[in-house]
């Protein structure tokens, strides 16, 4: 049953419904609008429909003062309380109750199976969220009730983390064919020997032979020139531990800017 505190929410409403007065029923193929007086109703009014927690109430109302009729509770569709008629999709029966607690079973009709099938749905959506609602709730006390894990450490006990890390491997190290380490010489290079101990030996150059002199004029512009082959501006050079080769005899200067060493 519905409590105090729940609110009410309104499904549906339907400005034109007619109320007959139906026989009871004969045997048990159901009923049927066609042993009602149709063109004649009852009564004529609006109904609404007002769910109230899980229950929904069918109110038959006047049109205009609002004044109830008489009101149908339904706590499951399809059920005893509304029920269909065999020979009609707009034609229902409802099973009323007063305050008293006292039923009676009445016929109702729509003018336009839209209406119908309004009433219809409005009916089936409550109850499908009603099942679902029930479902969701013994799902949750399952759960609750259940065994539970004990996840915690007991008084003493400890854990071990075994986090493996891989041994680091060590590269080897690129080898020359020599084994000290240094590149190989490319393939048909030849080493040049190392220069000789004495650095104040002067060798004769192709530029002694023929003349060839650079130098650099007062404008700083680099410019060869061509001396003279028969005269030698190259100075002597002497020193304590070098003797100048008999192919190229000491010459005396012929220009005193060249300093003698």
């Amino acid at each position: 049953m519905a409590s105090e505190g729940e609110y009410e929410s309104i499904l549906c409403v339907k400005p034109d419904v007619n109320v007959y007065r139906i026989p009871p029923r004969a045997s048990n193929r159901g009923y049927r609008a066609a042993d009602w007086k149709l063109d004649t109703p009852d009564w004529t009014g609006r109904m609404r429909i007002i769910a109230k927690g899980k229950l929904v109430y069918i109110k038959l109302e006047d049109k205009i003062s609002g004044e109830l009729f008489a009101q149908a509770p339904v706590q499951e569709f399809p059920g005893i309380t509304v029920e269909t008629v065999g020979d009609s999709s707009r034609y229902f029966v409802l099973r009323i109750q007063d305050d008293n607690g006292r039923s009676a079973f009445i016929g109702v009709g729509f003018g336009d199976r839209g209406d119908a099938f309004d009433f219809n749905v409005a009916l089936q959506d409550h109850f499908k969220w009603v099942k679902q609602e029930e479902e969701m709730s013994k799902n949750s006390q399952t759960v609750d009730t259940g065994p539970k894990l004990d996840l915690g450490f007991k008084e003493g006990q400890t854990i071990t983390l075994n986090i493996g890390q891989g041994k680091k491997r060590d590269k080897p190290r690129p080898q020359s064919s020599g084994g000290l380490g240094l590149l190989p010489p490319p393939p048909g290079g030849k080493i040049a020997p190392p220069p000789s101990a004495n650095h104040n030996t002067v060798q004769p150059t192709a530029g002694a032979e023929t003349g060839c002199l650079l130098e650099l004029d007062s404008s700083n512009s680099n410019t060869v020139l061509q001396s003279n082959p028969s005269s030698d501006l190259w100075g002597d050079f002497s020193s304590s531990g070098s003797a100048v080769p008999p192919s190229a005899p000491c010459q005396e200067p012929s220009s005193g800017n060249w300093v003698q060493f």
